[in-house]
């Protein structure tokens, strides 16, 4: 609200109260989603780190989100009707079996990429009732009223509209922002809160007539049943600022006469390969199809993790290679830990001093505005010290090492997932044992100062897609994804 990083006051003590603007479940969710929600999971991990309590509320819009939405009272098609009429709609009988197919497809890469689950998961279409009754008492409390084509809330009758965004009334009027015509409404600002339309494949009944929620006051809604009137924390991304948060507010505040929320973090853009993530270029990925082509789901978590979220970001085929390699870097500590454990010597515990304050500098790191690129960095010399000593590592030591790869991973879920998942590939994959032999035969040929074959060796599994890295700790390999 500020523009500024200020600390995070809690209404309650060690209690954050926190919600998240989810999905509009009429599709597969892309990488751009989800780095947004990934951020939130994030907020909650770290709040969790500090020995907070977390309520966090994460909804699912299954109703009322609008084709044209970047403006506040949006309009064009229902975005759940336009997906049925879609080739891909064909597949489903009506409307609510898309939405109840998709919000499944959404939960389980939710699961893949290793999120929190939140406290509360509410549906809009669960809230229809809550959302009536905020329509009629804002229309009671004179911030609303009704015509032939719906209930809109009235824009100047909340003067603090714009507080978040900056699109005040009067810079809405001077066309910072296009708003929609409609002759019903008394100011082209205004925007609803209840559309009439006994057509809508997803309808109600209301004191208004038949029709279905603005997707505005379903969040206010949902947000109040489940959080209270005053929230400590809002998410969503940077095109959720306006309209829908500036919305949110407006609404909220004049039905409680309480602020709303102070404290908002937005997720900025998401770029594929330098472009825009686009169907027509290409380089529109989802979550399901990166992971049908082979790539490590914790690999994509940690690619969209590694940018700081208040900063545009540029997701490349490299820089998820690269978040591969440092995902295995991780699992190769744990499993050098969990050996340890079992076979190490019973010496002294030589890596938890060392441990601990690069666990502590990676969670310092997150606590200051969510430093993503300071913790991982934090993470990874942690596991290039578990790494380099773990062929000489006491158990005591091991233990020091599952300790912080825990930490590391509670904090940031990169290591090992949460959940118990079945194997994600479609494809086949590499024959481990073979990769690990003809690195050994070309570390044997190093050796031997025969370079020739070395080279050979790394050509012939590089266009196998198969990566090497030489590391202070050995040679390791990760599979190229294949884009």
């Amino acid at each position: 609200m500020s523009r500024q990083v200020k600390p995070l006051q809690t209404l309650e003590p060690k209690h954050l109260r926190f919600y998240t603007c989810g999905p509009t479940v009429y599709s597969y969710a892309h990488i751009g989603n989800f780095r947004s929600f990934l951020t939130a999971d994030l907020i909650v991990r770290t709040a969790k780190a500090i020995g907070w309590k977390v309520t966090w509320a994460a909804n699912i819009t299954d109703v009322g989100h609008l084709t044209e939405d970047d403006v506040a009272d949006a309009a064009g098609e229902d975005k759940m009707e336009k997906a049925l009429r879609s080739k891909d709609g064909e597949n489903f009988n009506n409307v609510w079996e898309l939405a109840e197919f998709y919000t499944d497809k959404f939960k389980q890469d939710w699961q893949r990429l290793n999120l929190t689950e939140p406290t509360v998961r509410p549906k809009a279409t669960q809230h229809v009732r809550e959302q009536i009754l905020a329509t009629e008492e804002l229309i009671r409390k004179g911030n609303a009223y009704e015509t032939p084509t719906g209930v809109y809330f009235k824009v100047d009758s909340f003067p603090a509209y714009g507080k978040l965004s900056g699109n005040t009334q009067e810079n809405l009027r001077k066309g910072v922002r296009d708003v929609v015509q409609d002759d019903n409404k008394r100011d082209s600002a205004d925007f609803a809160l209840w559309k009439k339309d006994d057509k809508h494949l997803m309808q109600w009944y209301s004191p208004f007539g038949w029709g279905f929620p603005g997707w505005h006051i379903e969040c206010t809604v949902m947000a109040r049943t489940y959080l209270g009137d005053t929230l400590d924390l809002h998410s969503g991304g940077e095109d959720n600022m306006f309209p829908h948060h500036e919305c949110e507010i407006a609404q909220s505040e004049a039905l409680t006469g309480k602020t709303f929320c102070d404290h908002w973090v937005h997720t900025r853009w998401l770029q594929v390969n330098g472009e825009k993530m686009s169907k027509s270029s290409g380089n529109f990925y989802t979550v399901r199809g990166l992971i049908e082509k082979g790539i490590d789901p914790l690999a994509i978590r940690y690619a969209l993790i590694s940018g700081v979220y208040g900063k545009p970001y540029n997701f490349t085929d490299q820089g998820l290679i690269d978040a591969g390699g440092n995902v295995e870097r991780l699992r190769r500590a744990l499993t050098a830990s969990d050996a340890a454990l079992v076979s190490g010597s019973d010496g002294p515990d030589e890596l938890g001093a060392v441990l601990e304050p690069i666990y502590e500098g990676a969670l310092d790191a997150m606590c200051d505005d969510l430093n993503t690129s300071v913790a991982l960095a934090k993470a990874l010399e942690g596991a290039k010290v578990i790494n380099r000593d773990s062929e000489a590592m006491s158990k005591a030591s091991a233990a020091s090492a599952r300790d912080f790869l825990h930490k590391i991973n509670a904090l940031l879920g990169i290591v090992t997932s949460d959940y118990d998942l079945p194997a994600e590939s479609n494809e086949a994959g590499p024959d481990e044992a073979r990769i690990d032999g003809l690195i050994e035969e070309r570390n044997a040929a190093k050796k031997a100062k025969n370079f020739v074959r070395a080279d050979e060796i790394r050509k012939l599994l590089t266009d196998e897609g198969i990566e090497l890295r030489d590391t202070p700790e050995g040679t390791t390999w990760t599979r190229k994804p294949t884009l």
